[in-house]
């Protein structure tokens, strides 16, 4: 359908989705209050088709705003807690013997639902969080020999608390770079703070929402994504960048180019909620640390965490 789009249906088209995400993204503000920016990062994530890490200490509305997205896009939601004893069994599900059809039978695991929410992901051991990686990669999980095709769109949103908390396991390298963006919500403003506390409570708000679009729709803007423009000029940026990673300046190693991929992704879906059939370099930077921060190290004796660092790198070069 999108490929025999002419011009002006697809500006239309632009314009309509564009519509809808401007009002599911004021649905989900009415929730999570003062984090319009991490908002937007959330919803372009959806868009690209990506995971979400979201990693903050607790109390900060990391479940809320998951729950809220799932709720505002129509989509299936399932919530899992890891905790150091969950199995990966517990996520895929297991066979069953059922002695009335004198057979094992399968019984799905949450992993089969739209959305799903991994809370407190660097909790559990690293076997159960490798089992989240087929699904992540190939929407499928394997069980007993036989493969499962997930429900579509598959997202996995995972909330993680800093890793030097009690209790917590560090992401391997390989898992961190499934995720398409990482985030982190930080403390309320003090007039943000104050709405949260004279206001309702979060759980009322989230029993209130209705879809303002539907798993369809989400699909559709997907689609559409992968037609924003990307000029170019625009390519020879990312790669710069890419390559800034890569000079031994910054990072310990630099980028892949899955990461130069996924950066591009979600500056289109970016674009595309500005309501833009075009990719900017300001599309870029304003996703360049939630796309890239958590694929690299810094240095060691740099002195600053990887989101600095890759904010540095980017306004070093310039570009515009």
């Amino acid at each position: 359908m999108f490929d025999r789009m002419h011009g002006q249906d697809h500006k239309h088209l632009t314009r309509h989705i564009a519509g809808q995400l401007a009002r599911l993204l004021l649905q989900v503000d009415r929730v999570i209050v003062g984090k319009q920016e991490q908002i937007h990062q959330g919803v372009a994530c959806l868009l690209a088709g990506g995971h979400l890490l979201i990693e903050d200490v607790p109390g900060v509305g990391k479940t809320t705003l998951a729950h809220a997205l799932a709720l505002s896009f129509g989509l299936t939601y399932s919530r899992v807690q890891f905790t150091a004893d969950l199995m990966p069994s517990d996520l895929t599900g297991v066979s069953i013997y059922d002695r009335a059809k004198e057979d094992f039978v399968f019984h799905h695991g949450p992993v089969f639902t739209q959305l799903l929410l991994a809370d407190e992901i660097n909790r559990a051991g690293p076997r159960t969080q490798s089992a989240l990686l087929e699904a992540m990669e190939e929407q499928q999980v394997s069980v007993d020999g036989q493969t499962r095709a997930l429900p579509q769109p598959f997202f996995v949103i995972a909330t993680q608390n800093p890793t030097d908390q009690l209790g917590t396991y560090p992401l391997p390298e390989s898992q961190l770079d499934r995720f398409l963006l990482r985030i982190s919500l930080g403390y309320p403003d003090r007039a943000s703070e104050r709405a949260l506390l004279a206001g309702e409570d979060r759980r009322e708000l989230l029993r209130q929402l209705r879809p303002v679009m539907s798993p369809q729709d989400l699909l559709d803007a997907q689609a559409l994504v992968r037609q924003v423009h990307v000029a170019p000029a625009l390519l020879d940026y990312v790669q710069a960048l890419i390559e800034e990673t890569r000079n031994g300046r910054w990072f310990r190693q630099g980028l892949s180019p899955r990461a130069g991929l996924a950066l591009l992704r979600v500056a289109r879906a970016r674009a595309l909620l500005q309501g833009q059939t075009h990719v900017s370099p300001d599309d870029v930077q304003a996703v360049a640390v939630a796309a890239l921060s958590h694929r690299l190290l810094p240095l060691p004796g740099a002195g600053r965490g990887a989101p600095e660092q890759v904010a540095a790198m980017v306004a070093s070069l310039g570009l515009r």
